[in-house]
């Protein structure tokens, strides 16, 4: 640089007016500076490691605009991610979904008794991606080293399918084939012959040990002695309020925190096969496979719908959507339940499979 180009640099304390002439031959040139301010946005996941997210924390616009969970942004009153439950039904905004993310049953045939009432319109089927980060997707098993299972070690086991208890392994018995039992010693009564996959650790899992489909089991909300088995369907995220989902093996869902979760010893190389639930099996063979793109219904507060209870589809209104789950409660007795959005219970869902399923064969065949 030559001492005249030098000499034109802005200093901190100077005007950004100030003019400088500089000399290039017979013509002069004449500069005004100017202090410019020049804003950096970070990445998503600098932000993020910077600040981490907290249940107030919630959509962006730009999230809000690509959803696959809801249509609606929440603003709960207070944080209560150690409940089972933690349900917000405070304000609600409707964002807009993007064509691209979205499926629509085929309409009802002419004539069908609608009514045009808005309690009866179709609802948006959506399978757009659920999560953001990969740590969120994940439903590979960690490579991790196997915790230790010995005698003398206090385990949650199973009592019936859906009763586990907690007890003592008294016993390690191992098979002529090499399979290894747990003789279990219950604290309330009786003892049980189990194997791996049928004890649980009896303390909180680390989140590296977490992902989804992995198996778990639950402690119950009513009853801190029982305890119910099932399989991780989400990690906490912005979108579910940082929860953990879990389907229970009777196609229950239901929203936890990370106290109320234990890992399986031993789990099954295919996790499904412990589950005996033919429906739930199939439902829950499908949601990994698409996982993280999981097909979910739009619903709203208020909106009536028809939903499988003891085999024969009834007619209920959704009172609460929170985040993957709705709330509805039955016309004829007044029973409620929470309910997935994608659950093959949903007869708008249910169809939507169905004809699914069938294009595949045709572009199969």
């Amino acid at each position: 640089m030559s001492d005249s180009q030098c000499e034109s640099g802005l200093s901190l304390s100077e005007t950004p007016s100030k003019r400088t002439q500089l000399e290039n031959g017979s013509d002069s040139l004449s500069l005004i500076k100017k202090a410019v301010v020049v804003l950096t946005r970070l990445p998503e996941y600098k932000i993020s490691a910077l600040r981490p997210p907290t249940p107030q924390q919630f959509y962006s616009e730009d999230e809000l605009l690509s959803s696959s969970d809801s249509d609606m942004q929440w603003e709960p009153e207070d944080d209560s991610s150690d409940s089972d439950f933690s349900v917000s039904t405070n304000k609600q905004k409707t964002a807009k979904l993007k064509e691209s993310d979205t499926t629509r049953p085929p309409a009802p045939p002419t004539g069908s008794n609608n009514n045009n009432n808005v309690n009866e319109i179709t609802p948006i089927i959506i399978s757009s991606a659920f999560a953001y980060c990969s740590h969120e997707i994940t439903k590979v098993r960690p490579n991790l080293p196997e915790e230790e299972v010995k005698v003398d070690m206090v385990v949650l086991a199973r009592k019936r399918p859906m009763r586990w208890q907690r007890g003592k392994i008294v016993e390690m018995v191992t098979k002529e084939d090499g399979r290894v039992k747990y003789k279990v010693s219950f604290e309330e009564k009786g003892k049980s012959l189990v194997s791996g996959h049928h004890i649980a650790f009896d303390t909180t899992p680390k989140l590296e040990q977490l992902y989804v489909g992995a198996r778990v089991v639950v402690r119950c909300q009513d009853n801190k002695f029982r305890f119910q088995p099932g399989i991780l369907a989400e990690l906490p995220s912005r979108k579910n309020r940082l929860r953990f989902l879990v389907f229970m093996d009777d196609h229950t869902p239901v929203y936890v925190s990370l106290p109320f979760l234990h890992l399986v010893c031993r789990p099954l190389e295919d996790v499904l096969e412990d589950v005996s639930d033919s429906s739930h099996k199939h439902f829950m063979k499908q949601y990994l496979k698409d996982w993280p793109y999981p097909h979910l219904t739009q619903y709203r507060a208020g909106q009536a719908l028809n939903v499988e209870l003891n085999g024969v589809q009834q007619r209920c209104e959704v009172q609460v959507v929170d985040s993957s789950l709705i709330q509805v409660v039955f016309q004829d007795n007044q029973h409620k339940e929470w309910i997935h959005r994608g659950s093959i219970r949903l007869e708008h869902m249910a169809r939507f499979l169905e004809l699914k399923a069938a294009e595949e064969r045709n572009n199969g065949s």
